[in-house]
Parts: structure tokens; sequence; C-alpha cells
């Protein structure tokens, strides 16, 4: 009876457990009774063995069979369709007989539409990986059966040997026994009853200094609080009230946070030096995608003329120069460079010398052509 896995429900007004025919076969099998004793042979030995013995169970109405019955689900609008309808029926009856027509083709083609998609559905389920869909559970009621009859499969029988579990007894016969002894303590010896009389004090005073306790670190919490103008957060045994355990609603023993602002200058300060840290790290990867594209671009330039060799260094040059000012950024975290005035005449000499070397050799161009 108890190890038989069951559900319970709804039945007639009253609520039953129930279980699965099969199920029980399967446990009446893993049972010791299908182990044969000294001098006595297994009472279970097969499938049909079982289904005997619970056919003679169900005659001595342990349990009987039952009937599954869906719920379907009530139709809101009927009523008001009858009521509303008992005038239009005529022409409702005219206009449906001329849209039926004109339905009846575009169901067909819907359908054989359907069953395409339904054929893509099923090939996508089988794939392996896809989540299954979850399954609606349908609502249901028993009503007894007409055969009571026990067949092994899915058929429901609902339990009527219904017997008071031990457990149970025995709990109902600790507490009988508990209230007579409580009702009996005037009699009891002088040594319990002094006893039983520090443990009550006892525990008063513990649930005392609970509450004491609770309202202690409240009000020790506001005085900080005004004082420091609300910047010092301060809770003495933060998990007194809350919903842990005994032991760990003493721990930790204090929790204190600085609502201030320099909590507030610390937290930009952080999201500051994130950020410079994440365009730190873009600059030298734009810095190494500039060296691979050099060292691409080396190639085809050593296979040029000499008259181009001019150009190619001051484009090196040029490009080194932009680099180490890339780099001399990044490391310093800005965009700018402080330059001093001799510098920036020697760059402005290098850019003129190069703009005359470039004009020399477009003049001599041409003259090589015509050569």
């Amino acid at each position: 009876r108890f190890n038989c896995p069951t559900k319970s429900t709804n039945m007639m007004g009253h609520r039953v457990d129930y279980f699965i025919a099969s199920k029980a076969v399967d446990c009446l099998l893993d049972s010791k009774w299908t182990k044969a004793r000294k001098g006595e042979e297994a009472l279970f030995t097969t499938r049909e063995s079982v289904v005997e013995y619970c056919n003679r169970l169900l005659k001595k109405q342990f349990f009987h069979r039952a009937l599954k019955v869906m719920k379907m689900k009530p139709d809101k609008d009927t009523k008001k369709e009858k009521e509303k309808g008992k005038g239009e029926i005529g022409k409702e009856e005219e206009k449906k007989s001329k849209k039926e027509s004109v339905k009846d083709d575009k169901n067909k083609k819907e359908k054989e539409k359907k069953k395409d998609g339904e054929k893509e559905e099923c090939k996508k389920d089988e794939t392996p990986g896809t989540p299954k869909k979850k399954e609606t559970k349908r609502k249901f009621k028993l009503e007894p059966h007409e055969d009571q009859v026990f067949l092994d499969g899915n058929e429901v029988y609902v339990w009527i040997y219904d017997p008071v579990h031990f457990k149970t007894f025995a709990m109902g016969l600790v507490l009988v026994i508990a209230v007579i002894a409580a009702t009996l303590f005037p009699l009891w010896p002088a040594e319990m009853r002094v006893g039983v009389y520090y443990l009550s004090v006892g525990a008063g005073c513990f649930v005392a200094s609970i509450l004491l306790l609770a309202v202690a670190r409240c009000i020790l919490f506001l005085i900080i609080w005004l004082i420091t103008g609300g910047r010092h957060h301060f809770w003495f045994l933060p998990n007194l009230t809350a919903d842990v355990g005994f032991i760990d609603s003493f721990r930790p023993v204090y929790t204190h946070e600085y609502k201030g602002p320099k909590a507030d200058l610390k937290k930009e300060e952080k999201s500051e030096s994130k950020k410079q840290q994440k365009y730190d790290s873009e600059e030298k990867s734009d810095s190494e995608k500039k060296e691979e594209d050099d060292g691409k671009t080396e190639g085809p330039r050593n296979s040029g003329t000499d008259g181009s060799g001019g150009e190619r260094h001051s484009d090196t040059d040029s490009d080194r120069r932009e680099d180490d000012r890339s780099q001399h950024s990044s490391g310093n975290g800005n965009d700018f460079e402080m330059i001093t005035k001799e510098e920036l005449e020697q760059q402005t000499d290098e850019g003129d010398c190069e703009e005359e070397e470039e004009e020399e050799e477009t003049e001599s161009r041409p003259s090589h052509e015509k050569s």
C-alpha cells in the first residue's frame, strides 16, 4: 500500500489516492516476495501471477477500477450566440452557404501548406541539440468503471484500503502522553518541578534578549546615521532578523558601509581607469595593425626604381615618427605631446627638403620618358 507510487485527486467530491496497474505490478516484482524461502516457493514469479493476486485483492475491495474522463473547456459564448441568433438564423445560413464554397478552396490550400510546415518542423525536431517543447498537462476526473477487473497496463485503480501509518500513530501517541504529563505537573517530584522552572525562566530570558538586541541594533544604527549625516551605515548583527539558520543569524558580527562624496569619487576614478585601459588597448591594437601594413608594403617598394628610393626613405621616416608619437601618447594616456621650438623648426626644415626632392623627381621623370 505504501511502497507503490500513488497520486492524489478528487473523485465524487472526495480526496482519493490512485495508482497505475503497470507500476503496481513492477512494485510487487521488485519486492521480497519474488524470492523463495526455505521450504516455500516464491509468491510472484511472472507478471501473470501478480495480476492474479491483484484480482484477488480487487474482489476483497482493497481498491477498485476507475475511468479517466478528460475535462473539456466550457464554451463561454454559446449562450450568447443562442440568444442573439434566434432571429438571424435564416440570413446567416444563406451567407454561410455562399462563404463555405469559397472557404473550402482556401481550406484545401491551407491544409497542404500546414502539412508541408509540419514535415519541416518534424525534421527540425529530429536534429540533435534542439530544445523540446513543454507538454501541457490536460486535466481529468475519475469516475467508477463498470468492469471491475485488474488489467496489466495504464489502467487507473483507486485505493479503498487506507490504514493509519505507523509514524502518524506514534506521533499521536507521543502527543497524548505529553498532554497527560503536563496536566499532572503538580504530582511531579520537587526536583523535576524546580528543573522545569529554571528551564522555562532561561528560555524566556533568551527570547527577551533577542528582542532587546533587535531593538538596540536599530537604535544604534539610527544614532550613527544621524551623527554622520547619513554617510556611515553601521549594522550590529545584520542577519539577526533575517530568514537564515540559528548560527548564521549571529554572523557576521557587524557590517559597515560608507556612502559619502569620497565613495562617489572612488567609483568615478575606477570607471575612468577602466575607460583609459580600454582606450590604451585600442591604440596598441591600431599601432600593431599599422606595423603589419608597413611590413607588407616594404616588398613592392624594394622592387621599384632608384628614383623612388628617396620617397621610400621619407615615407618610412614619417611612419616611424607617427608610430613614436602614438606610442608616446598611449604611454601617457593622452593625445597631445609637448614639443620645443627647436624640434618644430627641425620638422619644418625636413618637410621643406622632402617637398623639394619630390619636385625634382617629378621634373626628372618626363626627361627620362622623352629619352
